[in-house]
């Protein structure tokens, strides 16, 4: 394993100290490098702190464990998972083929994770659209209505 450009930043230690000896039954192996961590006989899971975090982004983004990540399945079955909002920025990257849960996992490194100072959230479509831009339109429910009572005068 390689380091990631910022494994020396201070916030990465708090992060290593706390990992978990296990992650989905997966026993926590020693790494060669600073910021690092793996778990599994081959490697299943690895672990980087200390990357470049993603700015802004329309990525699939979820939060488990009151830790939002976004999720990369462009891979799969190697899955990216990346601590959004969070400086330094820390990724996951688990491999499915061998029977391991992507969300164990991460909500497994919940403790370890939160170190990090989080200065993004993951938002919603509902956050993102002003939904009175549509002005008086009639929601789903009334339209629904509408048809039922439609049918019932035919």
């Amino acid at each position: 394993m390689d380091p990631a450009v910022d494994a020396n930043d201070p916030a990465c230690a708090n992060v290593i100290v706390r990992l978990p000896a296990t992650l989905d039954g997966l026993d926590k192996r020693n790494t060669n490098a600073q910021a690092t961590g793996a778990w599994g006989d081959p490697a299943s899971v690895l672990l980087y702190c200390g990357i470049e975090p993603s700015g802004p982004t329309t990525d699939h983004c979820v939060t488990v464990g009151g830790i939002d990540w976004i999720v990369d399945e462009s891979r799969a079955p190697l899955y990216r998972f990346e601590a959004y909002g969070r400086t330094p920025g820390l990724e996951v990257i688990v491999n499915a083929d061998e029977q391991v849960s992507g969300t164990n996992v991460i909500s497994e490194l919940r403790g370890a994770v939160e170190q990090l100072p989080q200065e993004r959230h993951c938002v919603s479509v509902s956050e993102v659209i002003d939904e009175s831009q549509f002005g008086d339109a009639p929601n789903e429910q009334a339209a629904l209505e509408g048809l039922a009572e439609e049918e019932a005068a035919e």
